[in-house]
């Protein structure tokens, strides 16, 4: 019985690890991270320890919607024990000011 296991379908990925991995990709027209910026919907993990994240962008027509996302699906596939990532994009529900952490707020002067 051969007992070679593969390190990645080992090791447990969080949610936690996803969004660290998320907070180094940053708004190039605003200094905060696209976790805080609120531009993050959903993150699953599945089984394989593929990742699926749901983000929007701060306006349909933003001119980091050619790179951003890419951005993203990046900084997940580097996270540890990540097998995949894919990222998809919706504009339902649209982005508002509210979806911002208090820290980002904070960041931008608007508390």
């Amino acid at each position: 019985m051969n007992n070679d296991t593969n390190d990645i379908t080992n090791s447990t990925v969080t949610e936690a690890d996803v969004i660290e991995g998320i907070r180094t990709v940053f708004d190039p027209e605003i200094p905060v991270n696209v976790y805080d910026l609120g531009l993050i919907y959903e993150i699953n993990i599945n089984p394989d320890n593929s990742v699926f994240v749901l983000m929007t962008l701060t306006a349909p027509n933003c001119p980091a919607a050619g790179f951003l996302p890419g951005q993203v699906e990046t900084a997940v596939r580097t996270v540890d024990g990540v097998s995949d990532a894919r990222v998809e994009v919706t504009f339902d529900p649209p982005f508002t000011m509210e979806m911002m952490s208090e820290e980002a707020r904070l960041e931008l002067g608007l508390l």
